[in-house]
């Protein structure tokens, strides 16, 4: 051919120097419009990407020209800055175009509506359908099997996070370290990929940053001024689980499958939030339910019956109005960050859909106050029913929200009585925080230390009460259950005379102790509390479960944060302490794990004392 127009399409894609070297064209002239320079230069200013990757491809252009020896040459007036502000709607295109005609050359593009008209032109034309262009990336080479994520940074050598979400390792890829150059490469590779294909897309594009999604790699670019050097930092995620394969105990299975419709997901970065989230969204889906997600940028791998909608290119009224249009079950929002996530999240669900949250936190109570300032107290329970805290990929931690009206922990008198919001526990149903207003703020307040949950000062209530007591029997035990009421233990056969005729002593001695009192059986109270063995220490009741690395013991509300020695028969296997819920949890890479793990599967008789 004589002369060849490339317009902006295959400039940005690097096509022409493609197919230069390829030797699928030769032209003698290579025509670059003016209006093109402009458009590129325009959005390099911008400090977008695409700019320049086609201002490279030129330069590139440049070089080529003495080994394949063409020329190539400018031609075309410069657009007014009005046709450049409108290059999206074609008036870039209708003077490339017009110059093609003029010079009687070749058009080259790869935009299918540049190609319609100039075949109606009756235009003589090379047409690439972009789309189809599809090949590995040199980011892909730094990743494997395990490699959860891929950092490279420019005269630093590539490292990456192996291994799984809260056991991995960070090591070297190589030891060459990286040049800007090659950095730029790998950057100009991505944004034409995301540009071409259908799983990729540009999120957001700023003048120091670019985040791209693609295919199953979030990928984040930096360069400078807005940092000190180009750096790019690419995620993925290692596995894709189900909902079964997290073998969650029966009670939260159900609370998700049957009631929970505010559901906080937290945990710390790289932790498996969006993993679980992920899971929970296909069984939403596979339920015959509506699923749609918020996503900034979107970065979860689901199926093609669950829309995802991006917060970069959608603010959050069209969000709001597009879903409550289209009135989905569940809403899965991943990544709430700022104020108007948080207030979009309540809006939605007090609007009566379904929404999963996901939420950066390093203690499962943080996920709750980050809602606090944001919304009122008062409507926090509606929004948020259940908080999910992921811990090395799994749920390790879950609480429920009610609301009442009480006095709260800590204050005695009953005129303080007010509106909280109290923490549970899901699984043992004891409260663990309170949020209510104090003044002018709003605080959350403990209502479990760490060990002992009784106050100091309950302690020093039952001694004295236990004292009081004394003159009726010399067996006695007090239990405070709160600031104003505590039950007293006594055998069966005192109770008549602790009581009194008509009640008189017990009247008395509440109004000489300021409480009200309630008088039970001493032996209600040793049946309430775990057996002991012939050694007199305490036997706990547990529940197994097994996963592919450990044994769970799972003890009763009784056993939490207990010591407790673990037995096989008569033989002392190990000493362990209970968590907060009253887990154990034993590695079955060590003989002792396995060993139990064996016991336990035969059935074989395993003993929990403390």
């Amino acid at each position: 051919m004589e002369k060849l127009i490339p317009d902006t399409s295959v400039l940005v894609e690097g096509l022409v120097s493609d197919h230069l070297k390829k030797g699928k064209i030769t032209p003698k002239k290579i025509i670059i419009h003016e209006a093109v320079l402009s458009e590129l230069e325009h959005q390099a200013n911008e400090n977008k990407e695409t700019g320049y990757l086609g201002l490279k491809e030129i330069s590139r252009l440049r070089e080529l020209s003495s080994t394949y020896g063409f020329e190539l040459a400018f031609g075309g007036r410069k657009p007014s800055a009005a046709e450049i502000k409108f290059a999206n709607m074609g008036e870039i295109d209708a003077l490339i175009r017009d110059l093609a005609y003029d010079e009687g050359g070749c058009l080259f593009t790869g935009d299918n509506v540049q190609k319609e008209v100039a075949i109606a032109k009756g235009m003589s034309i090379i047409f690439i359908q972009i789309e189809k262009l599809h090949k590995k990336l040199l980011l892909e080479s730094y990743f494997d099997k395990t490699t959860m994520s891929v950092h490279l940074r420019e005269n630093v050598v590539p490292y990456a996070k192996k291994g799984h979400p809260g056991e991995w390792t960070f090591v070297e890829v190589n030891k060459k370290k990286l040049t800007r150059e090659l950095i730029q490469e790998i950057s100009r590779e991505i944004i034409e990929e995301a540009s071409i294909r259908r799983d990729g897309f540009l999120e957001i594009e700023r003048p120091g940053s670019t985040i791209v999604q693609l295919g199953k790699f979030r990928i984040v670019i930096t360069k400078p001024a807005f940092s000190d050097g180009w750096e790019i930092t690419a995620v993925r995620p290692v596995r894709k689980l189900t909902l079964d394969e997290y073998e969650l105990p029966e009670k939260l299975r159900q609370r998700i499958i049957s009631h929970a419709e505010g559901i906080l997901i937290a945990g710390a970065p790289g932790h498996g939030k969006s993993t679980f989230a992920q899971a929970l969204a296909e069984h939403y889906a596979s339920s015959d339910k509506i699923v749609k997600t918020i996503e900034a940028p979107r970065d979860l791998s689901l199926p093609d019956n669950v829309t995802q909608y991006s917060m970069s290119q959608g603010g959050n009224q069209e969000i709001h109005d597009i879903l409550l249009l289209t009135r989905p079950d569940y809403t899965i929002f991943d990544e709430m960050r700022n104020t108007d996530d948080f207030r979009l999240f309540a809006d939605l669900r007090l609007s009566g859909v379904g929404m999963v949250g996901i939420v950066h936190a390093t203690n499962p109570v943080d996920a709750v106050q980050r809602f606090v300032g944001r919304i009122e107290l008062g409507v926090i329970p509606q929004i948020i029913d259940t908080v999910i805290f992921i811990k090395n990929g799994n749920p390790e931690k879950i609480l429920s929200l009610t609301m009442t009206v009480k006095v709260p922990a800590g204050m005695t008198e009953a005129d303080l009585a007010r509106p909280i919001v109290v923490v549970q526990d899901f699984m043992t149903g004891k409260a663990e925080y309170e949020l209510y207003t104090y003044g002018e703020e709003t605080v959350v307040v403990p209502v479990m230390g760490y060990g002992d949950t009784k106050k100091p000062a309950h302690h020093l209530a039952e001694q004295s009460i236990e004292k009081s007591f004394y003159r009726y029997s010399d067996r006695v035990k007090v239990d405070m259950i709160s600031d104003h009421k505590a039950v007293v233990f006594v055998p069966e056969g005192k109770i008549a005379a602790v009581i009194g005729k008509q009640g008189k002593n017990i009247q008395e001695m509440e109004a000489q102790l300021g409480i009200k009192l309630d008088v039970k059986s001493l032996d209600t109270l040793q049946e309430s509390r775990p057996p002991k063995d012939s050694s007199g220490k305490r036997v706990f009741p547990y529940q197994v479960k097994m996963t592919k690395n450990h044994v769970q013991l799972m003890l009763d509300h009784q056993g939490a944060k207990k010591d407790v020695d673990i037995f096989l028969g008569d033989d002392y296997l190990m000493s362990a302490k209970a968590g907060k819920s009253g887990m154990i949890k034993i590695s079955k890479k060590n003989k002792i794990g396995r060993l139990l793990a064996e016991a336990l599967t035969e059935r074989e008789d395993v003993r929990v004392l403390g």
